[in-house]
């Protein structure tokens, strides 16, 4: 087989990587990945197959991970590799699941945001349930001067019990230890890629509360910044999956989302995320600048909980 690395037509990022099995990949080739991957952001590896191992082998490429082989998915993984009938969407695991269904990117709610991640297809439903990804190096690059020189010395804090609330109006319970620990993040809304040295927006659904700025002008500029970046079709990619694809994608550049689908059928994922490195620090809990963040999270959950009065958990409020 001869390895190919194919633009995906119609897009201005993304591209497809066939003639290669990734079980049984040599230095070179992994090279000629990388090199890919900093350039288009996301690579599709069509018929992969990858087992748990070969997922987690395969993401140490990358550097060190958050997580290897973790189960996404709408039943629970048995010791033996069998899976559990569909669970409800009232469980906590539904709730974080349909939250992903909006634009995000990964890990910026932890110290240390992610590098990379990885999605290997294991059960999908006929209908629904693609993956989507937005470049958010071109929103950057199509906004005006003025624009730019706007959001250049701007931040925003991050933390998914806030998306939850906003996106879901859902409020897990806070636990250290999970990520719903209590803390929120202040991270640039511009970014500088560690290793290509390009700009791009860093937004998504975890950030809030953009110091400097009014809650109406933070809430309006964050959402209009990510309207922007999906607002042009060769911005935006939609992953079918077929069972035995990878995907992995460069968080430090693209959003990302999950698409609804009938909740009643299976959806399996297999996920392995790649940690960020020192370039993707904010700040870790003990430093004096956590506490900004952590009365910056209380004071929003507390609007957003008057806000949701009357109001539960439903489907509908994902969109």
């Amino acid at each position: 087989m001869q390895l190919t690395i194919n633009p995906i037509a119609g897009q201005g990022f993304g591209a497809v990587v066939q003639g290669i099995r990734l079980n049984q990949l040599q230095d070179a080739q992994f090279a000629e990945i990388k090199s890919a991957f900093l350039k288009f952001a996301f690579l599709v590896f069509p018929g992969q197959f990858l087992t748990d191992q070969e997922n987690i082998e395969f993401g140490e490429r990358f550097g060190k991970l958050e997580f290897g082989a973790l189960p996404i998915a709408n039943q629970t993984k048995h010791e033996d590799g069998s899976y559990s009938e569909v669970i409800s969407v009232k469980t906590r695991r539904m709730r974080t699941n349909i939250g992903n269904e909006t634009w995000h990117t990964d890990s910026t709610y932890w110290p240390v945001s992610s590098k990379c991640a990885m999605l290997s297809a294991v059960a999908v439903p006929a209908q629904g349930g693609e993956t989507e990804l937005a470049d958010m190096r071109a929103g950057y690059a199509a906004l005006d001067a003025s624009s730019q020189r706007q959001v250049a010395g701007l931040s925003a804090y991050h933390s998914t019990q806030f998306s939850q609330a906003n996106d879901l109006g859902d409020f897990p319970e806070q636990q250290e230890g999970t990520i719903y620990h209590g803390e929120a993040y202040l991270r640039p809304l511009v970014k500088t890629h560690p290793e290509t040295g390009i700009k791009s927006l860093f937004i998504g659904r975890h950030a809030f509360a953009i110091p400097g700025l009014e809650r109406h002008e933070s809430r309006a500029l964050l959402k209009s910044l990510v309207d922007f970046v999906v607002s042009e079709p060769s911005r935006v990619y939609t992953h079918k999956w077929q069972v035995g694809d990878t995907l992995v994608w460069d968080n430090r550049a693209l959003l990302h989302r999950a698409r609804p689908y009938d909740y009643s059928l299976p959806r399996v994922m297999t996920a392995t995320r790649i940690a960020g490195d020192a370039s993707e620090l904010a700040y870790y809990p003990e430093d004096s600048r956590a506490a900004a963040g952590r009365l910056a999270l209380a004071t929003e959950l507390a609007i957003l909980q008057q806000e949701a009065k009357g109001k539960v958990f439903a489907r509908s409020t994902t969109t």
